[in-house]
């Protein structure tokens, strides 16, 4: 790579880690991301943690993480010892199904709630019933990409 290649990559995996981190995600995890999306892989624990100077603890953690968001899948290489990690084949779908999840469940909650308040409680039930249907039009458009996702 040349000296500005490297250099936008290396801005790139520090600007993925400070947007995780804005998301709610530890640093790391979106420097994980980041070498995994901009440069070919599998990589190794060891090498990961190499390449962005980080221990193999904090790697071992924040590549759970992000499997466990289906961003990353772990993989092994024939003639390999160990375990390798790349960037999945077309996550969003799978992170939007997830985001479903929570919004389902985030829509019982209001209903539950709502329901068991008394009528003299109309002004909380109105705020619930708002953010309910807030969820319910979020989660009608996030099915909607995941089926355009799912179809290409």
């Amino acid at each position: 790579m040349t000296t500005n290649t490297t250099e936008t990559v290396n801005q790139f995996i520090e600007q993925m880690g400070m947007i995780t981190q804005g998301d709610g995600l530890p640093r790391i995890a979106g420097k994980i991301l980041g070498l995994l999306l901009i440069e070919t892989g599998p990589f190794s624990f060891r090498e990961i943690a190499e390449r962005l100077e980080v221990s193999r603890g904090s790697v071992s953690t924040n590549t759970r993480l992000l499997e466990s968001l289906s961003i990353i899948d772990r993989v092994s290489k024939k003639g390999e010892r160990g375990d390798f990690f790349q960037y999945s084949q077309d996550p969003y779908a799978r992170l939007l199904q997830e985001a479903s999840l929570r919004m389902e469940k985030s829509i019982t909650i209001l209903k539950n709630t709502r329901s068991a308040l008394p009528e003299s409680w109309d002004q909380s039930q109105s705020r619930l019933l708002g953010l309910e249907q807030f969820y319910s039009d979020y989660l009608k458009s996030i099915s909607t990409l995941i089926t355009q996702l799912q179809n290409k």
